[in-house]
């Protein structure tokens, strides 16, 4: 089963998401640690897209899919970003409809959306094949991570969820809080009654829904609540515990 048809039957799938560490072993590390896929960002890390690129070359190689948090909705970097070789982009800020048909047509080639055709790049392994079949291709198998994250999000998250091209409604969990005015508070009812529609919106869709968990325990609460596209992160928080609970 490849990356979309797994996003589409809502399988399980776990993976990573990379803040600071743009090392070209992390790809390998975190295949061999069981992640089926990458999210890295570029939206709060110093990720370029040179240094993405290279990601990008070494994930694909190793069988883990490169995922790529964007800073902003523009088409030049869901474009960019698909070039240099993402199995799709992951955007902020999604607030209505209109922006979550944005990232779709950016990220499609005509007469699906506007992306500009480019081959022999590292989006097709370097390859020259045939540009009708790989539109073809890149058209259905790419995949767009919309984040929810702020009180517009999720007013809106049923009319953004119905959006053909949409395919993961992704939890940015503390801006969520924050934005709902209990920052922090992910055991506030306030909080909970967001996931709770939001979940509604994409399960009335057949939708992915993804999270990013600190922990075991969160994993299984998110997976329990109809999440199948999970990330472990923060790299960061990861490394310190770690240290820490062996020096003391």
């Amino acid at each position: 089963m490849d990356l979309k048809q797994k996003i589409t039957t809502l399988t399980q799938m776990r993976g990573a998401m990379v803040f600071e560490f743009f090392s070209p072993g992390i790809p390998i590390i975190l295949k061999n640690a069981g992640c089926e896929f990458i999210i890295f960002d570029m939206e709060h890390g110093g990720l370029s897209l040179e240094q993405f690129k290279t990601l990008s070359i070494i994930s694909n190689a190793n069988k883990i899919a490169p995922f790529i948090r964007i800073p902003e909705i523009n088409y030049n970097y869901v474009a960019r970003a698909l070039d240099l070789g993402a199995s799709g982009v992951m955007v902020p800020m999604v607030n209505t409809p209109d922006d979550a048909i944005k990232i779709v047509h950016s990220s499609k080639y005509p007469p699906r959306g506007i992306r500009g055709a480019g081959f022999g790049f590292a989006h097709d392994n370097y390859i020259n094949q045939d540009p009708l079949s790989y539109i073809e291709k890149a058209n259905n198998s790419l995949i767009n991570i919309i984040q929810i994250e702020t009180k517009k999000g999720l007013e809106n998250v049923k009319e953004i969820a119905s959006i053909d091209g949409v395919d993961c409604l992704w939890v940015g969990h503390f801006d969520l809080t924050n934005f709902l005015g209990v920052p922090g508070d992910f055991s506030s009812k306030i909080y909970l009654d967001a996931i709770d529609e939001i979940v509604v919106a994409a399960n009335s869709y057949k939708k992915s829904l993804g999270i990013m968990v600190n922990s075991k325990q969160e994993l299984e609460t998110y997976s329990k609540l109809g999440f199948n596209m999970i990330a472990v992160g923060t790299e960061m928080n990861i490394l310190s515990r770690s240290i820490s609970q062996i020096l003391k």
